[in-house]
């Protein structure tokens, strides 16, 4: 619908009035930098990206975080850094890291880690330099996501930082990054116990966008990857690695420059023995309670979202297991052969064009 202030009084718009055309040259201008990305990816080679490998979580205390973690999945802490924890995912080297809050921070997901075949820090930021990309170490400490958009910083010679173009944080790492500056994870320290579930991996993020549809193409080009499922008609699983594994975009269409950065919803972790009922037998053992509102989600408490055929889902609904920890962070547990697609266990994918 146009606006009055878009006509020519006692004229007709053809398109080509004087307002309507100043709004068209903004709406190019507020596009430029997403056009210029978008040109710059298809003549630079896609980064060889493996397998997720890694994420960070921000919490309110990092001891607390740590124990209650090592409790559900005995966990093992494969570094420290500073104030930051590096848990042990699975048999390793994939990892988890725990830092506390700066001031004005919430607790949440502070980046998505992918490992690279044949990893070179120096080689990463040439390509992230192709890709539209700027090296700026200052980017590290900027506090606004969006502002941090297309930068890039290295962090030590096995792991290099990115932002995206809505501002989303990841690593690319060495596939032997175990959360180390010194890339030496010898000297492992063992949780008290074993856990009560047997973590596999890293499993899918699922973050919500501005534009959805232009962060799935920027990451399809930026890492020469496919997608492995539909979740609902606009909805597309990005796959990486062993064809189980994926990151998920979902959100708006927002035109123009982003208003605010992406967000990472959740993480979904696979896990050993998946059975719905025995896995919400042992989150209460410990505390975890039922959710009791589905629009209100407290800490330490666990609920199933049933994913129907119109997401892609299996009849009668795919589980999606979730709960969340002491400071509300969403966390998702699936089945080792969860893709994210059909059937019970969301395990009947393939890569799709």
């Amino acid at each position: 619908m146009k606006r009055p202030e878009d006509y020519t009084p006692g004229k007709r718009d053809n398109g080509h009035s004087p307002n309507t055309l100043r709004r068209r040259m903004l709406q190019m201008a507020a596009l430029a930098p997403f056009a210029s990305v978008l040109n710059a990816q298809s003549a630079a080679e896609a980064i060889a990206v493996q397998k997720l490998h890694t994420f960070g979580l921000r919490v309110s205390d990092v001891a607390r975080s740590v124990a209650f973690y090592q409790q559900l999945f005995g966990m093992p802490i494969s570094a420290r850094v500073g104030d930051t924890v590096c848990l042990r995912i699975g048999s390793g080297p994939q990892f988890m890291s725990l830092r506390p809050l700066q001031s004005g921070e919430a607790p949440g997901i502070t980046h998505i880690g992918l490992s690279v075949r044949d990893f070179n820090a120096q080689s990463v930021a040439a390509q992230l330099q192709a890709h539209g990309f700027v090296n700026d170490a200052s980017a590290a400490n900027e506090p606004d996501n969006l502002k941090r958009a297309m930068r890039y910083w290295p962090l030590n010679q096995q792991a290099v930082a990115f932002a995206g173009q809505e501002g989303l944080n990841f690593q690319l790492c060495d596939p032997t990054y175990c959360g180390s500056d010194n890339g030496q994870c010898s000297n492992i320290a063992a949780p008290n116990g074993a856990g009560l579930m047997a973590l596999d991996g890293i499993n899918h993020f699922t973050n919500f966008m501005s534009h959805a549809p232009n962060t799935n193409q920027f990451y399809l080009s930026l890492f020469g990857l496919q997608y492995l499922a539909y979740q609902g008609p606009t909805s597309p699983t990005v796959g990486v690695g062993d064809g189980k594994q994926f990151l998920m975009f979902v959100g708006g269409a927002q035109e123009g420059a982003p208003t605010r950065p992406g967000r990472m919803d959740h993480v979904s972790m696979s896990v050993e023995g998946f059975e719905v009922e025995a896995i919400q037998a042992k989150l209460e053992s410990v505390g975890i309670t039922p959710r009791m509102d589905d629009n209100n989600t407290p800490a330490l408490v666990h609920w199933i979202s049933l994913r129907m055929p119109n997401r892609g889902g299996a009849e009668g609904g795919t589980p999606e297991l979730y709960f969340s920890d002491p400071d509300s962070i969403h966390i998702q547990l699936q089945h080792l052969d969860y893709c994210g697609g059909g059937g019970y266990l969301g395990d009947a994918c393939a890569p799709l064009a």
